[in-house]
């Protein structure tokens, strides 16, 4: 740990009132500024780099992607990478230059020369789910504060080392749930959790179909681009032939990587589910797979096309997530009415309900940027964030714990009702579902 990060540390602990936001340090004082290198420059990465540097939230020292840039994220014409990002840091610096020459941003494709540096605060970590663990794990040890984005964990194991190494190295950790700082959610959230609908009795999630589709069985191995390190791209998942809808955006569709929609959008509105509860680091004692939908064996993207389970509370809640059109939407029912917020507005049974509901905020202020903002005023104050470490775990178990019974409803069909046990992390007396929770890994160094 270096002096500069101690400084930071003491000066927090006498001057915490002043430290309101980060956008409350001057620009022409560098020594209160945070130094920060983004780890993932994808889709997601590009877009959070922008947002984090429009904001002007701090000094953007390195940029670290396996890809060295590249068309074809999320859409064809996304051209993304270290080098595409490095470019962007440095116009930006350039921009805000009183000399008329930039600050230099370094680039690199190995995440642990990033970690090695004695000069960098925190990381933004913007990578595929399966590298989230060994990363952000690494980062903490390193002494280095961490922004991961959601979902916070590839597996319910996962999550446990990741609040382990958070803990026993007094670090900030934030978990890129940015509705927790959309101040419509808060309210959404707020107002369920106060009983202004009365007894909570239902909740109802809604997560987008799949947004791409990827080749059916039989499909053929495509050359790895020269831009890319392959090997390193998969680090701990199965050894695999490369197509370009493996990677980039596509991952989320294929189970060595993700969890498909569940775990991409039900991030968002199943943490928005137990925030309504009050249940922030709870769990459901029962889940059931009603419906799922796959594509053909053997096609390169397996996970549900479609799904729609069910949990049960202590409490008596139930909670139903489904596939909607909508990509993220979350509806609480009460005994004495509803709310409801997504992507495409709110609404609720008695407009009285909605009185005072803010207007949600754009430019600089929107949630991805005041999610960041809120992480680094955290890192300088050392106070806890909005969506810190073990919350960003209990939502990833839900969402893991659904994708085990959706993994089997082929298997099994509908009426499995798994019982679980939050407290342990298991399922009680079933073994297969439990099967289901294991990721196998490898070294992720090994290559291949």
């Amino acid at each position: 740990m270096n002096n500069r990060r101690d400084f930071l540390k003491s000066s927090a602990a006498v001057a915490a009132p002043l430290l309101v936001s980060a956008r409350c340090f001057s620009a022409d004082a560098p020594s209160n500024r945070i130094n920060v290198a983004f780890i993932g420059t994808g889709n997601q990465g590009m877009g959070m780099l922008k947002r984090f540097l429009a904001a002007d939230l701090g000094n953007v020292l390195a940029v670290c992607d396996v890809n060295e840039g590249s068309y074809g994220y999320k859409e064809p014409e996304h051209f993304y990478g270290r080098n595409p990002a490095k470019e962007m840091v440095e116009t930006d610096n350039l921009r805000r230059s009183k000399s008329g020459t930039a600050n230099k941003c370094d680039v690199y494709s190995d995440f642990r020369q990033v970690l090695q540096r004695e000069d960098i605060d925190a990381v933004v970590v913007v990578v595929p789910d399966h590298w989230h663990r060994t990363i952000t794990v690494m980062a903490l040890e390193a002494g280095k504060d961490v922004y991961c984005e959601k979902p916070l964990t590839f597996s319910v194991a996962d999550g446990r080392q990741m609040i382990e190494a958070t803990r026993n190295n007094n670090r900030i950790l934030q978990t890129g749930s940015q509705e927790r700082s959309n101040p419509v959610s808060q309210f959404i959230c707020e107002a369920a959790k106060a009983g202004r609908i009365g007894k909570l009795t239902r909740i109802v999630t809604k997560v987008g179909y799949n947004n791409k589709v990827g080749p059916g069985p039989g499909w053929d191995a495509m050359p790895v681009p020269k831009t890319l390190d392959y090997p390193t791209w998969l680090g701990p998942a199965p050894v695999a032939p490369y197509h370009d809808d493996r990677c980039l955006y596509r991952f989320r569709f294929n189970y060595d990587y993700s969890g498909g929609q569940i775990t991409n959008f039900g991030a968002h509105c199943n943490d928005m589910a137990h925030w309504g509860m009050g249940i922030d680091t709870g769990g459901p004692v029962e889940v059931e797979c009603l419906d799922a939908k796959f594509l053909p064996e053997g096609s390169l993207f397996n996970t549900a096309t479609e799904t729609r389970f069910r949990c049960k509370y202590v409490s008596g809640v139930e909670l139903i997530c489904e596939s909607g059109p909508e990509s993220v939407q979350t509806r609480f029912e009460g005994s004495d009415g509803w709310l409801q917020t997504g992507y495409k507005g709110t609404t609720a049974s008695n407009p009285e309900l909605l009185v005072g509901l803010p207007n949600k905020p754009t430019g600089t202020q929107d949630p991805h940027s005041a999610h960041l903002a809120n992480f680094i005023e955290c890192v300088k104050t050392r106070k806890e964030p909005r969506a810190p470490v073990e919350v960003g775990h209990s939502s990833a178990v839900l969402c893991h714990i659904a994708n085990a019974m959706i993994r089997l409803f082929p298997e099994t069909g509908p009426g499995r009702v798994a019982k679980w046990d939050a407290a342990n992390e298991t399922f009680v007396g079933d073994e297969r579902a439990n099967e289901m929770l294991v990721r196998q890994q490898r070294d992720p160094f090994s290559g291949g």
